[in-house]
């Protein structure tokens, strides 16, 4: 409420008003009374807009150090691809460097450069660095990776269900988000509660200070907000964080101004307007009212349900109530404000400003629309996508587009013929690339969407996919791309890709676009590890060209898989699960021996009986046909979606280290009369043998190739090491899996950056850390 002193003395308020609607300044004069007098030296309300600045300083900072890192980063990225290009095209002018005569005399000790002195250690190479890479900033940085990568626990919790028991993973946000969040707290509490006074001695002479800093910081907090939520905006084009990892900053600002307008509402209810005469004083300023306080409840009451409806639990379980409202009650939300702040002070310049940046977005986004180009075919009616559905009953949604993207980047697909008014966001799983052009026209590429349904639209997509078939097609309208990493993986000399279930969608096309550098000398990249869990076998068949690109494009020794289906439970002598094994250890290299062999003598061959019946009696045909079936190897079955094995295999109580797997030979045979299922077996196989059959296509444990695949859970901190001790100057961490994974990473990683910071590992000057957030 503005300060009044003119209204003290009885005089009417027809010119002060008019002030009033532009900005409240009204002078004091002797006339007024002392207890005003002192209240506007102590904090005048001229001045007041002072505190919605001190936000905007606030965030221009934290701006101005978050691009000097990206840049920081961005810059010496570019130095080392493009040093390293110069070197490559160096070596191949040249069959042998320059320094290999650098010796004058067959005394290597007289020689330049010293190589083998008789006496004292062998020279060291000094350490390179270039101004844009040093070694104090690389320590700093790994400093405080150690503390800002290192995650919180994630609790596991049990939701009881009708008829069953369901498992959910709570995650928290990282450290550094926590710290920020905190930072911004302590600070908008401070700028509000230290400052003098809190309230003026009457409400006839104002609104309580406290209430004026609170609500300015709130107005001030606006343009912010709605800047993290937007999908095309200025935050993501200076720092190069996509939005989607700056909306958890969006929500949290829009907690913190709920707590700001909180603090600015309460005081007003403890000095209300209608004590000591301050009620008489309002209705001559706020005529035709018919509540004190109704534009700022109108406000609040917006913004309680904002906040409150985009709690996580509450958003993830009525995600498509939350994205129909959520726009709408913000507009509403803005207005309310509008018409609350009366331009007091400054605040319609943070309202426009909001405005502008709301409006300027949505302008900005009709460019990521692949429906609104007027030279694309998919002009107003889009593009036309075919979906597929995949092993695992997972969806395979195939979109021919004349849009680029980079790796690792996602879009929002809309297929009206499914869903008219759903809009959800999925990874693009393919790579584009100039040389891989689509079957629809040398201008087009596939932009391949793979994922799981679980409810709502993606489980909209399956069932249209299984009513319509395969060659049905659908119009698909795509928003995007957005996001992608911040960091260039051929940057870096060791690159590490953990992947969990159909978190693979996210760094396949990393890797083909990493591989694809690695063959034309422009990636830095010396050794990809990949290691994907998964619980089933038949997943990979949602990748298996691509794996089969990998495996056999890539450069010599270069990417080395590790496949671990965790659906295989080792089970102990009482009856219990068993813990699997570490990778590479003596008993898990007998585990695996043993079950190589027995399924590839299942699977890999036509059995014995088959080649029997088919050479009929003869000897000799049945002698060819064995030797014809030598290298012969089965063609591989159609995807069946059979439950997973309750027991893969089971251990002898006596030894503890041996693994006995049933033979062919030994299997009791069930459902003879089923013979739709038949691979070569003497008769209709048991679940235990189809469940073998679908082993068998997998790769072999082949330590030469690094291609193998493990049964059970990978044990990440102990890769991890191994991992460690190849790595080059720079590496990088890349996992996109479930919660409990992502954590054990982010331990792992953390602890590495201790090795950087405290100076033991010399040469080395980061390990990097890139996280995706695990959906559908």
């Amino acid at each position: 409420m503005p300060q009044p002193p003119r209204l003290l003395q009885g005089t009417p308020p027809t010119q002060t008003f008019q002030s009033l609607v532009e900005r409240i300044n009204i002078p004091i004069t002797s006339s007024s009374p002392p207890g005003l007098q002192e209240a506007v030296k102590e904090d005048p309300w001229k001045k007041s807009g002072k505190y919605a600045l001190g936000w905007v300083y606030f965030s221009i900072i934290l701006l101005i150090f978050t691009i000097a890192i990206h840049l920081y980063h961005w810059m010496s990225d570019r130095i080392r691809r493009a040093t390293y290009k110069e070197e490559v095209a160096k070596s191949s002018k040249t069959s042998s460097p320059d320094d290999d005569y650098e010796m004058a005399n067959m005394p290597t000790n007289n020689s330049t450069h010293m190589f083998f002195p008789r006496h004292g250690p062998l020279p060291q190479q000094p350490e390179e660095e270039t101004f844009l890479s040093f070694g104090p900033l690389n320590r700093l940085i790994a400093l405080l990776r150690y503390f800002f990568y290192r995650p919180l626990p994630v609790l596991r919790l049990r939701a009881v269900r009708i008829l069953r028991i369901e498992k959910r993973e709570i995650s928290f946000p990282s450290p550094g988000v926590i710290v920020l969040v905190a930072v911004a707290v302590i600070f908008v509490t401070l700028y509000c509660f230290i400052p003098q006074p809190l309230y003026y001695a009457s409400i006839q002479f104002g609104s309580p200070p406290l209430a004026i800093r609170a609500g300015m910081l709130a107005v001030a907090m606006m343009p912010w907000i709605v800047a993290l939520s937007m999908k095309a905006n200025l935050v993501t084009l200076l720092t190069g964080i996509g939005h989607e990892r700056l909306n958890v900053l969006h929500r949290w600002g829009g907690y913190i101004c709920l707590f700001l307008s909180l603090i600015h509402t309460i005081p007003f209810y403890i000095t209300p307007v209608w004590d000591q005469g301050g009620l008489v004083i309002f209705k001559n300023y706020f005529r035709g009212q018919t509540y004190i306080y109704g534009t700022g409840v109108a406000a609040l009451v917006p913004l309680i349900f904002l906040c409150v409806h985009s709690l996580p639990f509450l958003r993830a379980w009525m995600y498509e109530v939350f994205v129909a409202l959520h726009v709408p009650a913000s507009i509403l939300f803005l207005g309310m404000l509008f018409w609350h702040c009366h331009n007091y002070l400054t605040s319609w310049n943070y309202l426009w400003a909001t405005a502008a940046i709301w409006f300027t977005s949505y302008c900005v986004r009709l460019l990521f629309l692949n429906w609104t180009n007027p030279w694309r075919l998919s002009w107003l009616i889009g593009e036309e996508a075919a979906v597929t559905i995949l092993p695992e009953n997972a969806v395979k949604v195939t979109i021919p587009s004349q849009v680029r993207w980079r790796p690792g980047q996602y879009v929002y697909l809309r297929m009206p013929g499914i869903s008219v008014f759903e809009n959800h966001p999925f990874t693009i799983a393919s790579l584009y690339s100039e040389d891989f052009p689509s079957g629809y026209g040398e201008q087009y590429r596939d932009m391949t969407l793979v994922f799981r349904p679980f409810g709502g639209f993606t489980r909209k997509v399956l069932n249209a996919a299984i009513d319509n078939g395969p060659m049905h097609t659908y119009r698909a309208f795509i928003d995007g791309p957005y996001g992608g990493m911040q960091r260039e993986l051929a940057s870096f000399d060791t690159v590490i890709l953990f992947a969990g279930g159909s978190g693979i969608t996210a760094i396949v096309s990393h890797l083909l676009d990493l591989i694809k550098k690695m063959r034309d000398s422009k990636a830095v990249t010396k050794q990809v590890h990949v290691v994907w869990a998964l619980k089933r076998p038949e997943t990979m068949e949602w990748f298996k060209e691509e794996l089969r690109i990998c495996r056999e494009f890539a450069p010599p020794e270069t990417v080395h898989c590790q496949f671990f289906i965790t659906g295989a439970k080792r089970i102990g002598p009482n009856g219990f699960p068993l813990p699997p094994p570490s990778p590479s250890r003596p008993v898990s290299d007998l585990v695996h021996g043993k079950i190589d062999k027995v399924f590839q003598g299942v699977a890999s061959k036509r059995n014995s009986a088959l080649i029997r019946e088919e050479a009929a009696g003869d000897p000799q045909k049945e002698k060819e046909l064995r030797r014809e079936n030598e290298d012969g190897v089965a063609a591989l079955p159609a995807p069946t979606f059979l439950p997973p094995p309750k027991k893969a295999h089971t251990r002898r109580p006596n030894k503890p280290d041996k693994l006995t797997i049933p033979s062919i030979d030994t299997v009791t045979h069930h459902n003879a009369n089923n013979a739709s299922f038949d691979f070569g077996f003497p008769s209709t196989p048991t679940m235990l043998q189809k469940n073998l059959m679908r082993f068998a296509f997998l790769p072999t444990a082949n330590k030469k190739t690094g291609w193998h695949t493990e049964y059970g859970r990978p044990d990440i901190p102990f890769m991890l090491k191994g991992f460690e001790r190849d790595f080059g100057k720079r590496a990088c961490v890349f996992v996109c899996g479930p919660p409990s994974m992502r954590v054990d990473v982010q331990k792992c990683v953390a602890g590495m950056q201790q090795k950087i910071w405290g100076g033991r590992e010399n040469g080395r000057e980061e390990v990097y850390l890139h996280t995706e957030n695990y959906a559908i």
